[in-house]
């Protein structure tokens, strides 16, 4: 049996049919940029996020960055953000003209650790951009409570937490504005780039949709300087009819982690799963000392797997002379990235698919580990 970490082919053969029949109408209707289609999914998702308004954008990263850029925060602030975030997190802070100021996760749950965000404030802190990552909800009420006590703006990256909650609210309802991309492999995945922003506060809301039309609200009037960052009304169509079936891809994946949960031997760092939170497990990953042996092994018996991430931000080529300052200083996160690995959960695989992956996983710790 040979097993892949991601078919995205499997993964939406379901909604082929759907696909297509969306498809024909939006190329039969003229109308292929911020139409209908658009309109409907911001008004959808926002509702099911408990947010009010939601802007339609190109991707993940320009969420972040246009979130980032309506909050008018002065030039060269200080954000902080997780020291073992997607390093797109991190240049949405930079190409906004910010520093990031780089936090070390809770090693548990690998989300950025409360107590160290006190310790990462200065004079030039102006925010936090928190990242929901793997699917579980960053522990929300001390972050907030530090946010209001320092003035801080809160910008969610969602990029992997569609339907995750804590304590019962949705992750990106808690902030100024959640960012979210629609990567094909997310849980509520397009089928090319699309993202969006969700807000509570309709300026905030109107400038961002300026920003993402060249800074236009009105055909060749500009009163920013924006970009083109708008979802096309073919991937919102798409979105739409996934967006239908979010609740069951997340439930299916749900119920792989509990099989990875339960079954796996002792020998591995498994999720760390809490009432408060309701997980939503876009990446199941665990750890191992002897990570890249077990992957390996995994290749060999036909089972792919994937590292998220295999190198950390700060150690980046592209972060020379930016974030290489930190290099040492983040033990916690340079173990993670050392020592991860994700292991298959789409919403492709079957039960007995993970069943054969737990099989591989409990051997190899009974005679390679």
């Amino acid at each position: 049996m040979t097993i892949d970490y991601e078919n995205l082919k499997k993964a939406n053969e379901p909604f082929f049919k759907e696909y297509m029949a969306a498809f024909q109408a939006t190329a039969e209707s003229g109308w292929y940029v911020l139409g209908k289609q658009v309109a409907q999914f911001e008004a959808d998702f926002a509702q099911r996020c408990n947010r009010k308004f939601g802007i339609g954008l190109a991707s993940g990263l320009d969420a972040l960055y246009l979130g980032l850029l309506s909050l008018d925060l002065p030039q060269g602030s200080e954000v902080i953000v997780p020291a073992n975030t997607y390093i797109a997190t991190i240049l949405a802070i930079i190409n906004a003209g910010h520093k990031p100021v780089l936090v070390e996760p809770d090693p548990r749950t690998y989300n950025i650790d409360p107590k160290r965000i006190l310790e990462a404030l200065t004079k030039k802190t102006r925010a936090i951009m928190l990242v929901h990552l793997y699917g579980k909800v960053c522990d929300m009420d001390p972050i907030l409570s530090i946010a209001k006590d320092a003035k801080l703006a809160v910008l969610e990256d969602v990029a992997q937490a569609h339907d995750a909650r804590y304590k019962g609210r949705p992750a990106g309802s808690f902030g100024e504005a959640g960012a979210f991309s629609f990567y094909p492999t997310k849980n509520l995945g397009a089928l090319g780039d699309a993202g969006a922003l969700l807000v509570d506060d309709e300026a905030l809301a109107n400038k961002v949709r300026a920003l993402r039309n060249y800074g236009s609200f009105k055909k060749y009037v500009n009163i920013y300087r924006g970009v083109n960052s708008r979802l096309d009304e073919v991937q919102a169509a798409f979105l739409n009819i996934k967006l239908a079936h979010l609740s069951a891809i997340t439930l299916h994946k749900r119920a792989l982690a509990d099989i990875y949960d339960a079954h796996l031997s002792g020998g591995f760092i498994k999720p760390v799963r809490h009432p408060d939170f309701e997980d939503v497990f876009h990446i199941y990953n665990i750890r191992h000392p002897k990570r890249d042996a077990l992957k390996a092994y995994l290749q060999e018996n036909g089972i792919g797997t994937e590292i998220h991430y295999p190198i950390a931000p700060h150690k980046q080529e592209a972060m020379k002379g930016i974030l290489d300052s930190y290099d040492g200083k983040l033990p916690i996160t340079e173990e993670i990235h050392a020592t991860t690995l994700s292991l298959p959960i789409s919403f492709a695989h079957t039960t007995k698919e993970v069943e054969r992956v737990v099989e591989v996983l409990n051997d190899w710790a009974k005679t390679k580990a």
